[in-house]
């Protein structure tokens, strides 16, 4: 009776082998969106919403002793393609073969969703903050109630992977789990997206626009158009009906001028598109009269990411929603 025992292959070679056939989907037509390694952070994840999803996943009871084994598969680069969308997670793990994972979560139930905005009702004044987990205590605690909030329980969740593994939940999907929670970091507006829900719909309105108008500085700042301001924060604000006096705010809202010839020749130039270089960013900034970390805030991004833009020279490589940020307050400039 002879045994045999499959050779042994490296991980770093399993994951090329697993890069050759991510290739050959993409050349299929099929959209691949990489995790990327994680190795070289402390943590998982780092921001407060992907701690939290972290956190939460590590609460339930059905989880908490199979989601250890997909911390090494995420941290390794395992985890090469991740992709969430409205109630469902779809995913690609190089184990010892290429394996396919979907994860489904249930919408957020309606009643839950009106109740969680109920709790939030004032309490949160832009959209900038409630991305970046800056909004109080009290809050936050309403959006991850474990029973209450948003994050999803484990009857709200199933699971499936192509791997020969018996368990509901392998480490392959362990792996996602946490991938997740990575993935929040960067894009934490993707968690209310799987959940079914608006995050803007949590925005208090007049939080924000006591906000803008409290963005009093230098005089040389220009005024930013009511619209473009609602851009920025994916919220329809009202332009005030009062005139630009020299008391007001250089931040606030102010009302439509008359049509003319000279706005027509300013909407035209807007038009043309802002200059997605470290150059243009830095002269943005300038003619606004923002400092990096102020700027930042406007854009929806860290200092740091605004201190290495304008670092750099040609072209910007530029997350859609920072684009949209930068194009909506050149817009705004160039009509102010």
């Amino acid at each position: 009776m002879s045994w045999y025992y499959k050779p042994y292959v490296s991980v770093a070679q399993r994951q090329a082998n697993g890069r050759k056939q991510l290739e050959k989907m993409k050349k299929a037509g099929r959209a691949i969106e990489p995790l990327g390694e994680l190795s070289h952070r402390t943590k998982i994840a780092t921001s407060f919403w992907g701690r939290a999803w972290c956190d939460h996943l590590e609460s339930l009871g059905d989880y908490e002793n199979r989601l250890p084994r997909g911390r090494t598969y995420v941290r390794n680069g395992s985890v090469l393609h991740l992709s969430i969308e409205t109630g469902k997670i779809t995913a690609l793990v190089q184990g010892s073969e290429l394996y396919e994972q979907t994860i489904l979560i249930e919408p957020l139930a309606a009643a839950r969703w009106k109740r969680l905005k109920d709790r939030c009702r004032g309490g949160v004044g832009s959209l900038i903050e409630l991305l970046q987990g800056k909004v109080s205590d009290e809050i936050m605690s309403v959006v991850t109630d474990p029973a209450d909030g948003l994050f999803p329980n484990s009857k709200e969740i199933k699971l499936d992977c192509s791997c020969p593994d018996w368990a509901t939940l392998c480490k392959h999907l362990a792996a996602i789990l946490y991938g997740v929670g990575a993935r929040l970091d960067q894009q934490p507006e993707l968690l209310f997206k799987l959940r079914g829900v608006d995050h803007r719909e949590l925005i208090d309105e007049d939080a924000v626009a006591t906000a803008i108008q409290g963005k009093a500085g230098s005089t040389r700042r220009r005024t930013l158009d009511a619209n473009v301001i609602g851009d920025v924060f994916g919220i329809d604000l009202e332009a005030a009906p009062a005139a630009v006096s020299p008391e007001t705010s250089p931040l606030e809202p102010i009302a439509a001028k008359p049509a003319s010839s000279a706005p027509k020749k300013r909407a035209a130039k807007a038009s043309a598109g802002f200059p997605a270089t470290g150059a243009g960013v830095k002269k943005l900034r300038s003619d606004l009269g923002l400092t990096q970390g102020e700027f930042a805030e406007w854009v929806g991004v860290s200092k740091q990411s605004i201190v290495n833009w304008e670092k750099q020279r040609g072209a910007l490589k530029l997350r859609a929603a920072s684009l949209e940020n930068l194009e909506a307050l050149h817009r705004g400039l160039s009509a102010g």
